[in-house]
């Protein structure tokens, strides 16, 4: 990536920006599509134990991120000294921590794919399709884990329309063989999860134009292991990993309570709002990975005034698009939670589009805290990343959700959401603004 400090900072933001969230979102498909072609072509059950299976994925979609975020970064913050020991091996520490992950997530799905189910809550009707998912989303972790470290380092080796370009074509890919696998093939959610592990290798085949144009800047090179670079790593990516495993945490807790209060049905209504919120978060966590790059490049006194500005475009983007989102859900609430209801179920269309009225409320704040997080991580500040993402991952959204539903039942599971991310916006803000 070249920028000079006489470059206007608006036209650097919308290519990096335009390109990510296009990109996030297409990349976010994956599982929406997952849960389209599963609700009508198989249904409740096995889109209840889709649900139960996100936050598998949420943690190796943010390991992934994690990785490839945090080496990137690095790689960015040390584009001034090119020759840099740091600058030229951190893309092989980032494969070697990537190869390590690929191994425990790998032997997990072929060693206990069953008991992951059932951790995650999968009871007699669910277990089935849930461990039969998680068996082969976790076999090819290497492919996801590869093909986030590569999208991320590309994107900061100055092409992001082509890391766009590898996230679009693999979602739709995985569309087209969602469908033939489910319909024509009738491999159920085996054939769903083939056709999701997919994606990323084709993902990567468009990726590779860059190494075969010859215009990368990094490439593998004979170092060794570095625990030290791995920790620097992961402190530099670590929110990027939370703010993908909140949405894991979140599903988690939510179908325990959901569980006891309205069973399967209500599981099968929240996995409709939990996949729609995956690509309606996408828009920001693009947002947030566009300026990732820019903000890096600019990480200095010298780069204050460039830096106020990206701020000020990345939160309004997310506030405009907040704004979009929650317009559109709450007039097609109904509408759209039919679209998944192959049964034509009353209670699940009811259940869902309530729901989705209340719980997309969060996204006027969640916004905000993505953008922050990764605002602060990118200007090397890692530990005040670290407290917006824990908080909102973690710390506060398991007793708000327990209090709220045990005083409001499922209306207040639908408040968590709003409430928590609406409490650590305060705090983005303080830390965003300082």
């Amino acid at each position: 990536m070249s920028i000079t400090s006489t470059e206007k900072i608006f036209p650097v933001f919308l290519k990096y920006v335009s390109a990510n969230v296009l990109g996030m979102i297409g990349y976010s498909c994956y599982i929406l599509a997952d849960t389209f072609f599963i609700a009508r072509g198989i249904g409740a059950d096995a889109l209840a134990a889709l649900n139960l299976v996100l936050p598998a994925y949420s943690l190796m979609n943010g390991t992934g991120l994690m990785i490839g975020m945090g080496a990137a970064a690095r790689y960015s913050l040390s584009a001034a000294q090119p020759q840099d020991k740091v600058h030229r091996t951190i893309f092989t520490h980032a494969l070697y921590l990537g190869i390590l992950a690929a191994v425990i997530f790998s032997s997990a799905g072929v060693l206990f794919p069953s008991h992951i189910a059932a951790l995650l809550g999968a009871n007699a009707d669910t277990i089935g399709y849930a461990a039969d998912y998680i068996r082969i989303l976790l076999l090819f972790s290497p492919l996801f884990l590869s093909n986030n470290i590569l999208l991320c380092f590309v994107r900061n080796d100055g092409s992001p329309r082509l890391s766009m370009a590898g996230m679009i074509v693999g979602s739709l890919t995985n569309i087209v063989l969602d469908y033939v696998f489910i319909y024509p093939l009738g491999m159920g959610m085996t054939g769903a999860a083939v056709a999701t592990a997919t994606a990323p290798a084709v993902s990567m085949l468009i990726m590779s134009l860059h190494f075969i144009k010859k215009k990368n800047n990094f490439r593998p090179v004979r170092t060794k292991i570095s625990l030290i670079r791995w920790k620097d790593i992961c402190a530099l990516g670590v929110s990027s990993l939370i703010t993908e495993m909140s949405s894991g945490i979140v599903i988690i807790v939510f179908n325990f309570l959901i569980l006891g209060l309205s069973g399967n049905t209500g599981v099968a209504a929240y996995g409709i709002l939990a996949n729609i919120a995956l690509v309606l978060v996408s828009i920001f966590t693009g947002v947030g990975q566009g300026i990732q790059p820019v903000v890096s490049r600019y990480a200095g006194g010298t780069g204050r005034s460039q830096r106020i500005k990206l701020r000020k475009y990345a939160l309004g983007t997310c506030l405009v698009m907040a704004a979009l989102s929650y317009s559109l859900i709450n007039i097609f609430a109904f509408p759209i939670a039919e679209l998944f209801n192959r049964e034509h179920t009353p209670i699940l269309t009811t259940i869902a589009s309530e729901g989705m009225r209340i719980y997309f409320i969060s996204l006027f704040f969640s916004g905000i805290n993505i953008v922050a997080a990764a605002f602060l991580s990118s200007s090397d500040r890692p530990k005040e990343a670290f407290v917006v993402s824990i908080l909102r991952g973690f710390i506060l959204i398991i007793p708000i959700a327990w209090l709220l539903s045990e005083l409001l039942g499922l209306t207040g599971i639908w408040m968590a959401v709003p409430a928590t991310e609406a409490i650590v916006c305060i705090l983005s803000i303080i830390f965003i603004f300082r």
